[in-house]
């Protein structure tokens, strides 16, 4: 009975690492939808509304797919690229509908929220979609707030990755007023003036003054970006630090404090995890980690960890956080400089400074970091072929996984 007992529990904590395993494997929707030609307009604007990063940091959620066709028709109107965002918003459901669960809903139907309710954009219920199976198989989507009309269709299931994301096609774009709705234009919006006026003149008078790194800031306003702007005293006295980079690595380091994509304080609370930055290459460099402490957030660079003490700016799609020391990315200050005055890294020799390729954001140019080779383009089909192998790696590694505890599994007990 004891030895009995004891297989019990030995094939529960081995079941508990599987699953534990398997949800570690996160998804990446535009890799997802690339296998689809049918959906290649819709995997278009999740990149350019950024949108299909905040699906990447979001597990158990459910994204309802347009066809060529229907966004030829969400788009007829030419509308502006914030709209088109709010739009594609309204299409990803917060919770997990493959397609079982859809013909198996609690009386028959679902209330379900979207991104473009977590944005507290959506007043009442407008942010809400209404999932109803219909007799003969027939699943209807619609608004809440719509008067029970649900006429876009289930069409099928496209992706599904139990119980992480679920990608199905539906036959049309759900209407949305809320997202429809004019929205105020940002181009104008002088994110200098809000970071000096909240404390972090310094860092915005940097980088006013180094034009590649504020095109970049520029050129991310109108579809969504979060910044952490470091408050006067602490950035001010990395200012010698700062001089004594190359002008290529002073660019990354100020595009390092930017992240093209917006968080609200209640986002970054719920999305922990790694998250890109302006200076991200595609490759994994420049990057950190949020994650909470406490009621605190916090940023993990690998070098130091410093917290967000204020809100400059939060307003759809752009928010300005304060950050009570000086952001150092690992590509380059060594990680004894947590408890020493930060080391930049050796800066190149001059036909290496010359060679430096420079430009602004979509990213187009490799950075010079160690780990990098500043000659190979950061987007180049090799660094593309090589996270295709990692993830393919990453998937073979988790089958071959699953496959040798299932037959621990059966030895246990048989």
């Amino acid at each position: 009975m004891a030895m009995a007992g004891q297989s019990q529990h030995l094939v529960l904590l081995i079941f508990s690492l599987v699953l534990l395993f398997q949800a570690s494997n996160a998804h990446n929707i535009t890799r997802l939808l690339a296998k689809h030609p049918s959906l290649s307009t819709f995997n278009q604007y999740l990149t350019l509304t950024h949108l299909a990063l905040e699906i990447n940091h979001r597990s158990t959620i459910t994204v309802l797919a347009l066809d060529n066709a229907a966004m030829s028709s969400l788009l007829a109107k030419s509308p502006s690229i914030l709209t088109v965002k709010s739009l594609l918003s309204f299409h990803v459901l917060l919770d997990y509908f493959g397609a079982q669960k859809l013909h198996q809903l609690g009386n028959g139907t679902a209330l379900v929220a979207t991104m473009l309710q977590a944005t507290g954009a959506a007043p009442g219920a407008s942010g809400l979609v209404n999932i109803t199976d219909f007799k003969g198989g027939k699943v209807g989507f619609g608004r809440e707030d719509n008067g029970g009309n649900l006429d876009s269709f289930f069409v099928k299931s496209v992706e599904e990755i139990p119980y992480n994301i679920s990608v199905i096609q539906i036959s049309k774009a759900l209407p949305s007023a809320v997202a429809e709705a004019p929205t105020p234009g940002p181009t104008d919006l002088n994110i200098s003036d809000i970071m000096s006026a909240g404390g972090c003149k310094v860092f915005a008078d940097t980088l006013l003054a180094n034009p590649e790194a504020m095109r970049t800031y520029e050129d991310n306003v109108n579809g969504g970006m979060t910044v952490f702007c470091p408050v006067d005293g602490p950035f001010k006295a990395f200012l010698p630090k700062y001089q004594n980079l190359t002008a290529s690595n002073k660019e990354s380091f100020l595009e390092f404090f930017g992240v093209p994509v917006y968080q609200s304080m209640s986002m970054l609370k719920s999305n922990n995890g790694l998250m890109n930055t302006l200076a991200s290459d595609g490759a994994g460099n420049f990057d950190f980690t949020v994650q909470n402490e406490g009621e605190d957030v916090t940023l993990k660079t690998g070098v130091n960890t410093v917290r967000i003490t204020g809100t400059l700016l939060d307003e759809q799609p752009v928010a300005i956080y304060t950050i009570d020391e000086v952001l150092l990315p690992k590509e380059l200050f060594k990680a004894s400089s947590i408890s020493s005055a930060p080391a930049p890294a050796p800066a190149p020799g001059p036909e290496e400074a010359a060679d430096a390729p420079k430009g602004s954001k979509p990213k187009t140019k490799s950075k010079e970091a160690p780990a990098a080779d500043a000659d190979s383009p950061a987007d180049s089909p090799d660094d593309d072929a090589a996270a295709d192998d990692e993830n393919a790696a990453m998937f073979v590694g988790a089958d071959r996984f699953n496959a040798a505890v299932l037959s621990l599994l059966v030895f246990l007990l048989l």
